[in-house]
């Protein structure tokens, strides 16, 4: 049945091809299967492979199946005990016949292990799943921790107030000390200790009706894209904010929440570039719902690159938010495989020592036999094409340069406006490609050194971002002088981890006004001296 060995075929190498499962199921040609039959058994099977992979390794069928790979074991087990309909293959097919001869040994491993975890029946033991697949319990982070998906939510401090929220929109929500906690019953709501105005609700919870959030006083914003802003830390004093890289708009809103609530909204500016015409008018509605419509300033269809630094409509740019295009790599559900436990075949029990066990067959379980040793041949996950992952490497190797030059010439630019002290850069990729690499280029380019250009150390980033633990990589850093120092000036998040993030990086560059203002003295002073010398009028 090819649905399985599509199915197995779409799981294999999954970290060097990339791609959601979305992308790599329905934007696959030539599929002999229904996409939405594959997408259905892989999504499914990922809920339950921690209970397959120990009911499997308990009974041990791996050892006694030697044709199955661990993929389609766990593929088949689940439609054999879960799926109303059963094994997708006609009774005779190798792969049903591989499984279902051991029937009676999976399902009593099943009920045990039901029983177990204190279930009384499959179906409130398959609600659990699912509301645990929702919300992200039961699976482990990089730490090997438990993770939480949560919905974050951030108040709008252009319209309203956390105070305001908390006894309003969420009166009838218990609060809740940690994180974990949200994967308990009821109207939750966590206070994040990072990030003023931002909370945490269970991910079931719908917000599409509340009156809050049809007003725009709460936007649903995940915690590690409030970074950026919050580093960046803007005060009256630095003068206006540019977000180079402005739509959908979530950043660029929690910057201006910030710069308002620092001075007169009359006062307050943030100039939000936007070359993408389309995506600026969704740009437009999420800063009219905000209430930043006075605050933003939109540019659609400005490349933020091709801005004059030294345009008199930018001499009071003091802060510069940089979020450029990247690969996407962090964000939950975008470049995002599901990962399945696959049972192992050492894990079952081991056979009696001096022991051999005799199988009686005719002939037609040995032409059975033989159709299952075909089936190893075509898909095994253990032997992926090395010339395929190969050139998937080099695939993404050549991707992830051109996202980093590209990022790399975006800081470069911001490093040139003349009043400018303040840049913050950002990316929801998990690349060192795209983070620490190109920190350490921005930092070594000569504009940077010239004006004075470093990287805002941990020690004197805002309280919040302070505290934040997880930090760079230093081997990624080398080549900076200080890769230490570098490293633990960079901010990571990463996904499926008990902080409940998506994959995300960002780091602050700095440096003292005095030295933007005395490079552009001595610029005018060279340029002045230069149109001297190259006067040749009068004798």
């Amino acid at each position: 049945m090819s649905l399985y060995y599509e199915a197995a075929s779409i799981i294999a190498n999954a970290d060097a091809k990339g791609g959601s499962l979305k992308n790599r199921v329905f934007g696959k040609k030539d599929l002999k299967s229904p996409p939405g039959a594959i997408y259905a058994l892989v999504a499914e099977a990922t809920k339950w492979s921690t209970v397959l992979k120990d009911v499997i390794e308990r009974s041990d069928i791996l050892r006694l199946e030697k044709k199955l790979t661990p993929t389609l074991a766990l593929l088949l087990a689940h439609d054999l005990l879960l799926a109303k309909r059963g094994v997708a293959a006609p009774k005779e097919h190798p792969l049903n016949l591989a499984i279902s001869r051991h029937k009676a040994r999976l399902s009593a491993e099943f009920t045990k292990c039901r029983i177990r975890n204190g279930f009384a029946t499959i179906e409130v033991w398959r609600t659990h799943i699912n509301d645990s697949a929702h919300s992200g319990e039961g699976t482990n982070g990089s730490n090997g921790t438990s993770s939480v998906r949560p919905r974050w939510v951030r108040v709008n401090a252009v319209r309203t107030t956390l105070e305001k929220c908390l006894s309003t929109a969420f009166a009838d929500y218990t609060r809740v000390t940690s994180l974990l906690d949200l994967k308990g019953t009821g109207k939750l709501i966590y206070i994040d200790e990072n990030i003023p105005n931002l909370i945490a609700i269970p991910p079931r919870i719908d917000l599409s009706k509340n009156p809050a959030y049809l007003k725009g006083e709460i936007i649903i914003q995940d915690k590690a894209s409030c970074f950026p802003a919050y580093l960046l830390n803007p005060q009256p004093e630095d003068g206006h904010v540019i977000d180079a890289c402005a739509a959908p708009g979530n950043k660029t809103t929690h910057v201006a929440a910030i710069v308002s609530s620092l001075t007169s909204a009359s006062e307050a500016k943030v100039t939000a570039c936007e070359r993408d015409k389309t995506r600026a008018l969704t740009l437009k509605k999420m800063a009219k719902l905000a209430g930043a419509e006075k605050i933003v300033d939109i540019r659609a269809g400005q490349d933020f690159t091709r801005l004059d630094p030294n345009a008199e409509q930018f001499a009071d740019v003091g802060a510069l938010l940089l979020d450029p295009s990247c690969s996407g790599s962090g964000i939950v559900g975008r470049d995002d495989m599901p990962t399945l436990h696959l049972p192992s075949v050492d894990a079952g029990p081991q056979p009696v020592a001096g022991k051999k066990r005799k199988r009686k067959g005719n002939a037609a379980e040995k032409k059975v036999e033989e159709k299952e040793e075909v089936v190893e041949e075509e898909v095994t996950e253990e032997t992926p094409e090395s010339a395929e992952v190969e050139n998937d490497e080099k695939k993404l190797a050549a991707r992830l340069a051109n996202l980093a030059a590209f990022q790399l010439k975006i800081i470069l630019h911001a490093f040139k406006f003349p009043a400018a002290t303040k840049v913050t850069y950002s990316t929801c990729s998990i690349h060192a490609e795209e983070n620490e690499n190109v920190v350490v280029k921005a930092l070594a380019s000569d504009i940077a050194k010239e004006r004075g250009w470093r990287i805002l150390p941990r020690k004197q980033q805002v309280e919040g971002m302070r505290k934040w633990q997880r930090r760079g990589n230093a081997e990624a850093c080398t080549g900076a002088s200080a890769p230490e120092v570098v490293a633990e000036a960079c901010i990571k998040c990463e996904k499926g981890t008990e902080e409940g993030t998506m994959g995300f990086f960002v780091a602050a560059f700095v440096r003292d006004r005095e030295a933007g203002e005395d490079k552009q003295q001595d610029e005018t002073e060279r340029d002045e001296e230069e149109a001297e010398d190259e006067w040749e009028g009068f004798d």
